[in-house]
């Protein structure tokens, strides 16, 4: 009882993590081990894949091309013709083939034999129960096609012909139907049994998706760098498992289809309805997973560099923003990159010559860039700016008469919003000169007045005081990297003697610091009866006159 369940309990693991591997084992041994033609002989519904006439566009630039006759949708023997009549001789050959088949499928105990007459240009003739029906003429082109002599190309399309015609024949039998549709329910089964279990794996996905998805974006950039790899991975398995359903039912419909032959022609003509857009399916989804990869890898990368540079990510935000931005822009131009592979390789597939088209984009890009400089020094400046760190995401910058927050950096422009609210748009071409006020970190600059006549050693104990209490403050102590620096009196100006103090901060923190600070100092002197001073003036009246010489004249 134990070992039945211990092997149940296997099996129900097995299903579980092991399924797909054991189904792309399955199709890439069964695809590639095989030839071509040892499927078509263990599997004959398959379509005829040695025939490249029929799934491949014919690139080649010769007159004379080679195709297929085909009854019931197989291939029986390939024939060489001009490309512009190639489409008519096939015509009637397929009819002719296609009236005697009829006549031979017609009678059940009908003898069959086939004949080639003649020597330098055969004659196939087809005999069913003495009436005779010529076929077909094996012509030069046949001939030289192959690199063979008349005589052998006739016997090899005579048994190509005589086979063909029989199992045609056998095919149309109530035992052998009965068969194939056995085997259609199996296939139907086995197509229904490997959507559920892909149903099953995209629900686990798409369950692990979400919860990668509820990431707060307030975690450390190596955390959310981490998600951010395992959500593109997750991404690329869903939308593979998406598209492995698709293919689940449409190649078993397309097996199906291809078990009996009523219905072998149907499938010949949906497989050449549909190479055209499988290919280029194929493409975007290769295209989509090498760019999903991608990003996971720049992901990994980027994290791994952090790992290089610091233990804590918390402790430095200004990395954090670099990232932030590097990782934006490599993504973009990944995008960019792989897109327009995909989409040279998928007219390529498809049968159009993209040389020409690549020599005039290249001729086209020449004039682009000639005729736009600026958007080149804009994409070669913004390059630098990024690879230099000049400043990122995040960082508060001045660039001339303009400042901000910037909101968004490219190769090409970066944006700004002012305290006013207003999105400044400036191209990178344009900055030249830069001052970044949250690189790595920041310093709160504080101009204390205080008046002449007030006592200058108690003012600077008061500010010395507030300082260091702020620095020892639970909350604010977070924001402030070292102790207060109290420079002194730093000039004489009308409302009174100023006191410079230096209070470094994290990034961006220096305005905070530096309100809370002179909060805490108005309080402390408004309690120490000491007042702020106004900017006051002096006057002094004199009695004295002055003469028109300049001197001073004395007052009787």
């Amino acid at each position: 009882m134990k070992n039945k369940q211990k092997s149940a309990n296997f099996l129900k693991q097995l299903i579980r993590q092991k399924w797909i591997n054991i189904i792309f084992i399955f199709l890439a041994t069964y695809s590639t081990a095989l030839p071509v033609k040892a499927q078509s002989q263990i599997i004959p519904f398959l379509p005829d894949l040695s025939d490249k006439n029929s799934w491949l566009l014919n690139k080649s630039g010769d007159i004379n091309i080679t195709a297929c006759v085909r009854l019931d949708g197989r291939c029986l023997f390939n024939i060489t013709y001009p490309k512009t009549k190639i489409n008519e001789r096939i015509e009637i050959i397929e009819k002719r083939l296609k009236r005697i088949s009829e006549l031979y499928f017609s009678q059940e105990n009908s003898e069959l034999k086939i004949e080639q007459r003649g020597e330098t240009n055969p004659k196939i003739y087809v005999i069913i129960d003495e009436q005779t029906t010529q076929l077909m003429t094996v012509g030069n082109l046949d001939i030289e096609n192959e690199g063979i002599d008349a005589d052998t190309k006739a016997s090899l399309i005579v048994e190509q012909l005589e086979g063909g015609l029989k199992q045609a024949k056998q095919e149309r039998q109530l035992e052998y139907l009965m068969i194939q549709g056995l085997i259609s329910l199996g296939i139907m089964g086995g197509s229904l049994i490997i959507n559920t279990l892909i149903r099953h794996q995209i629900n686990r996905l798409k369950f692990s998706q979400e919860k990668v998805a509820e990431v707060r974006t307030d975690q450390p950039i190596s955390m959310l760098l981490t998600h951010r790899q395992q959500w593109n991975i997750k991404e690329v398995q869903y939308r593979l498992l998406q598209l492995a359903q698709t293919v689940t039912w449409l190649g078993g419909s397309l097996l199906i289809l291809g078990l009996f032959p009523y219905t072998r022609i149907a499938q010949f003509w949906l497989i050449t309805l549909f190479k055209i857009p499988a290919r280029l399916v194929t493409v975007g989804v290769g295209t989509y997973v090498i760019i999903r990869l991608s990003y996971a890898l720049i992901a990994q990368t980027t994290s791994a560099l952090m790992m290089r540079e610091l233990i804590d990510f918390r402790e430095n935000q200004r990395l954090e923003l670099r990232v932030t931005t590097i990782s934006l822009v490599a993504r973009s131009i990944i995008t960019v990159i792989w897109t327009g592979t995909g989409i040279i390789i998928g007219l390529s597939v498809i049968g159009i010559n993209v040389t020409p088209l690549l020599t005039g984009l290249g001729i086209l890009g020449v004039g682009v860039s000639l005729a736009s400089q600026n958007l080149i020094r804009d994409g070669i400046n913004g390059f630098f700016i990024i690879l230099e760190d000049q400043y990122a995401v995040g960082d508060v910058i001045q660039v001339g008469s303009f400042g901000g927050l910037v909101e968004n950096i490219n190769l090409r422009i970066t944006q700004l919003r002012d305290s006013e609210g207003r999105l400044i748009t400036i191209p990178n071409s344009e900055v030249k000169i830069v001052a970044n006020l949250s690189s790595k970190w920041s310093r709160a600059d504080l101009n204390i007045p205080i008046s002449y006549d007030t006592d200058l050693e108690q003012a600077l104990s008061i500010i010395k005081n507030v300082a260091e209490t702020m620095g020892k403050d639970r909350i604010w102590r977070q924001d402030i990297l070292e102790n207060p620096e109290i420079l002194g009196v730093d000039n004489f100006e009308e409302r009174g003697l100023m006191i410079r103090v230096w209070i470094k901060t994290k990034p961006l923190k220096q305005w905070d610091v530096s309100r809370e600070f002179r909060r805490r100092l108005k309080v402390e002197f408004d309690h120490q009866g000491l007042p702020l001073p106004v900017p006051q003036q002096k006057v002094w009246f004199t009695d004295d006159k002055i003469n028109g010489n300049g001197q001073e004249q004395p007052i009787n």
